[in-house]
């Protein structure tokens, strides 16, 4: 039987002055984008609003397809949309430990490769969504 791939769902959320949402995962320490898995029966940008408001409480709107990237380790398929906060204020939850609107050098600096590339890749509106593969940590 080939391998199950999983699909998740995060969000770029993008501020005005072009600072960029982030989280600190609550169960492995590392800065990435807010997002998770997909549930079976959710529409794809629902999926994306429910992680959003999950881990930061924040309500988005949900933006274009700006990266499709592939755990190559893990069998899991991200999907990444560019989004705009809505309403509400960001603030910790049982999933995160840290909350922060980056730059493009604090996010290079807090994140892996494989995470940082989902927040750089969204920050040019109109260009095609980028494709990448990783291996969890490294982009491949």
């Amino acid at each position: 039987m080939p391998p199950l791939h999983s699909v998740s769902v995060a969000g770029a959320v993008v501020r005005e002055d072009g600072r960029i949402l982030a989280i600190r995962r609550a169960d492995n320490g590392h800065w990435e984008p807010p997002g998770g898995v997909l549930e079976p029966s959710e529409d794809i940008e629902a999926g994306v609003r429910r992680e959003i408001r999950e881990e930061t409480g924040l309500h988005v709107r949900v933006g274009p397809l700006t990266g499709v990237y592939k755990n190559m380790k893990a069998h899991v398929v991200a999907l990444v949309f560019r989004c705009a906060p809505a309403s509400g204020a960001p603030h910790l939850t049982d999933e995160t430990t840290g909350i922060d609107w980056l730059t493009p050098d604090e996010i290079e600096a807090r994140m892996a490769p494989a995470y940082a590339c989902r927040l750089l890749d969204a920050l040019t509106p109109g260009t095609p969504p980028a494709i990448r593969v990783h291996d969890g940590r490294d982009l491949l």
